[in-house]
């Protein structure tokens, strides 16, 4: 009884000194607390007026959307570090050396969680220097089949606005690993390649010019005489058709062709298609499909057979 009295004397007198030396620093104190939250506050507001400000002639000058919002948010966050950095000096006389050690000791420690980090930002250096997107651009990643436009491409991550209406959060260590295909990089018309195999008794001249009159007919699909020059070679933009090879089940043909956009080209890919099968039905082009040969002899067994609703043995008899 008389050990519980003393704890709980205890605990009451260290409580007594705890709150009042809390209230003794809180008094010496408050003034610097609040001059502290003044000039992290103007600070705050400060970089927000600055982007603000400063982001018409900084998208004017570097002429990148992810670069120049890149660079706006680094004008931010430093002019944020600073106010914050100018408070713990003037209300506390914290040293900057002092946080430089404080952040050396700390680094130390949390390196390998912050690694990943680390790589992201580092990795996002080299997208935003290299330029193999940008804002707007539709992309697609080739070994999920993703396909979007950029949204946003900041120093640690790219985010891409899929068809399917989502959103695709990248980091940047990630992506620089990942084959990219640009669809609007430097020209937004894109070539489509048709391939068919048509039977050795069809007419092969004309199944061709079926192929290419579906796609001039098809309006996204650019139809005009005229080139497009792709490295050091020019490649025709009317649709053409080609003799591949000769399979096993017929000839097989390909056709390429320009499409305007690349924004929709599942559904121009299905229009090409859908006149391609009206006009070879019309023409009586056909379209080979595999074959199954049964063969049967001494030691495949015994089946029944039936002709007309007959069996064998009837049929034998009449």
């Amino acid at each position: 009884m008389l050990q519980a009295s003393a704890v709980r004397d205890w605990l009451v007198e260290s409580a007594e000194v705890w709150y009042n030396d809390f209230i003794e620093w809180l008094g010496a104190n408050l003034p610097n607390f609040v001059l502290a939250i003044l000039i992290i506050v103007v600070g705050y507001r400060l970089s927000i007026a600055a982007k603000r400000y400063a982001g018409r002639p900084v998208y004017g000058w570097i002429g990148r959307e992810s670069v120049a919002s890149t660079t706006l948010r680094l004008i931010k966050y430093t002019i944020i570090l600073i106010s914050v950095l100018m408070a713990m000096r003037i209300s506390f006389g914290f040293s900057p050396t002092s946080l430089l050690l404080t952040a050396t000791v700390f680094s130390a420690v949390v390196g390998i969680i912050l690694a990943p980090l680390v790589g992201d930002i580092i990795n996002g250096v080299f997208v935003l220097s290299d330029q193999p997107y940008e804002v707007g651009d539709m992309v697609e990643i080739v070994d999920t089949g993703q396909l979007g436009f950029v949204e946003e491409v900041t120093i640690r991550y790219t985010k891409i606005f899929t068809v399917n209406n989502t959103f695709l959060v990248v980091p940047n260590s990630e992506i620089r690993k990942r084959d990219v295909v640009n669809y609007s990089a430097e020209d937004v018309r894109t070539r489509q390649t048709l391939e068919v195999t048509v039977t050795y008794e069809s007419d092969v001249s004309k199944a061709r010019e079926l192929l290419v009159e579906a796609a001039q007919e098809t309006p996204e699909v650019i139809g005009t005489q005229g080139s497009v020059r792709i490295g050091k070679g020019e490649y025709p933009l009317e649709p053409r058709s080609f003799i591949d090879d000769f399979g096993d089940h017929g000839v097989e043909l390909s056709m390429r062709y320009w499409v305007r956009e690349p924004y929709r080209l599942q559904m121009v890919s299905s229009k090409v298609n859908e006149r391609v099968w009206n006009k070879f039905r019309a023409e009586g082009i056909r379209i080979p499909y595999p074959h199954r040969h049964h063969v049967f002899d001494d030691t495949s067994g015994e089946v029944n057979v039936s002709v007309g609703g007959r069996t064998e043995e009837t049929a034998e008899e009449d």
